[in-house]
């Protein structure tokens, strides 16, 4: 392989030494070979000679100068690396010096980068136990866990998220729009939280499940890194099912105002009812004792009132007197099945259908309670569907639900084919007296409240979807 020549100048004198060279070689060859023209000759090879050889001398002693300059250049960076001597004290030409230099950089650029690959591979082996570290702490937490980045896009959804939002599947970066299109409070504040950095702490939100069911969850959103403009990097939701726990709380509450209520009243309804029997009793005899008959009209509309007013307050004091409650073993399937033949005139008068699905299990319960909180719940259901549905029907549904490894609870759906439920009723409909009908005293539902209360049971009214007719939802401890 030729010599590489970085510097022209070091090229164009060794070209014109090698040149003087070969014409010092001619002309000693022209003497060689014609030595009888010597003598004619020996004049002006003798000049050519002298010329060459004075012009070639200074190339000749800086030709090695030029040479050498690139390698003198190398030899004084090698020595001013920092190498370990392995020489032994010995003495070493340059060559060597360069050569054990260069392979003692390479050797330490080697070691170099074995380090580097070492560290990089303690780097990664970290951070993949600090990723599953913090994978475990996510999938560990028993609250629903959202987060979204700056664009909205869903980046963590824990099991209990997708199990509280019904979402199939990790999120691979869906929007908040389409994560929470259903639930319309939770995406307006993940929103106001991107936008704005807002906190929210403990808010309560209402949101519909597949089956028609309302769940309630407690909802904290905070942002995620806020920079120095105060706009949000992404935003972290915390989910908790509260369902039973309001419900809980609402029936506690309503319990004790109905304690209160009946502990109040109780008194004045017993002497209210001595009245009534005192009406009762001169009306009778009005009856009997007036032959005019716009009296003996009058009369009969008082008796009725009278009536009227009796069973309401008998109705309001079997709802105020503390009951004893003779628990055993009752099957929900032949109770149910009972309480729809005794309804049967009832149900064949309002036009309705009574239709039974799902499995009914065995509970420990008053019979005799439990049939008057089911026969007040059927006969509810009848009369809410008005006379302008074309679907008249009942349906009772039952079915086993676990809301954890020791809690299983009996369900019983009620629904009806009405209108629903109003918003302003949703609240006050198992309150005593409270009614939207024109007939009845609104008792029925309120005792059928307690009852399912008093056997550790919860008892709720939702709209069923699509349809939007009354929701009643009983639970009671398998």
């Amino acid at each position: 392989m030729l010599p590489r020549y970085e510097n022209r100048a070091q090229l164009a004198l060794g070209l014109v030494v090698g040149l003087l060279l070969l014409a010092n070689l001619f002309t000693l060859a022209l003497v060689a070979l014609a030595p009888s023209e010597r003598t004619a000759q020996a004049p002006v090879l003798f000049t050519v000679f002298i010329v060459t050889a004075v012009v070639s001398l200074p190339s000749i002693i800086l030709l090695p100068r030029w040479l050498l300059r690139p390698y003198r250049q190398l030899v004084n960076e090698a020595e001013r690396v920092p190498v370990k001597n392995n020489s032994g004290g010995k003495r070493r030409d340059e060559a060597e010096f360069v050569l054990e230099t260069f392979q003692s950089v390479v050797a330490q650029m080697q070691a170099q980068q074995r380090e580097l690959e070492a560290l990089g591979l303690q780097a990664r082996v970290r951070a993949d136990s600090a990723e599953q570290f913090s994978e475990r702490i996510i999938a560990s937490v028993p609250s629903g866990l959202l987060a979204f980045d700056a664009r909205g896009r869903a980046t963590i959804a824990n099991a209990p998220a997708r199990a509280l939002l019904e979402i199939n599947g990790e999120p691979n970066e869906q929007t908040a729009q389409t994560l929470l299109s259903k639930i319309p409070a939770l995406l307006e504040m993940i929103d106001n939280c991107l936008s704005t950095g807002a906190l929210y702490r403990r808010e309560v939100i209402a949101a519909a499940t597949a089956d028609n069911r309302v769940r309630r969850l407690g909802v904290t959103i905070a942002p995620i890194e806020s920079d120095s403009e105060g706009n949000s990097r992404g935003a972290l939701c915390l989910l908790t099912d509260i369902t039973e726990v309001m419900q809980l709380r609402e029936q506690v509450a309503l319990k004790r105002s109905l304690e209160s209520l009946g502990e109040m009243s109780a008194g004045l309804a017993h002497e209210f009812k001595n009245a009534l029997a005192t009406l009762h009793g001169y009306a009778q005899l009005l009856l009997k004792l007036e032959s005019n008959e716009g009296a003996h009209s009058a009369a009969t509309a008082l008796l009725h009132e009278v009536r009227n007013l009796t069973e309401m307050v008998t109705s309001f004091l079997n709802f105020a007197r503390p009951q004893q409650l003779d628990f055993a073993d009752v099957s929900l399937a032949e109770l149910v099945n009972e309480c729809a033949l005794e309804l049967e005139p009832f149900f064949r008068e309002h036009r309705a259908q009574f239709k039974t699905e799902g499995q009914f299990g065995t509970v420990r319960a008053d019979e005799r309670m439990l049939r008057q909180a089911l026969l007040n719940l059927l006969r509810n259901a009848a009369e809410a569907i008005d006379d302008s549905e074309g679907d008249r029907s009942v349906k009772v549904r039952g079915k086993l639900e676990r809301t954890s490894a020791k809690d299983e609870w009996i369900v019983i759906e009620i629904e009806d084919s009405g209108s629903g439920i109003s918003e302003e009723d949703a609240g006050r409909i198992f309150i005593p007296f409270y009614t939207t009908k024109a007939k009845g005293h609104g008792v029925g539902l309120a005792l059928a409240h307690r009852v399912i209360t008093e056997h550790g049971g919860t008892l709720t009214a939702t709209n069923a979807q699509p349809n939007g007719g009354a929701l009643f939802i009983a639970k009671l401890p398998a």
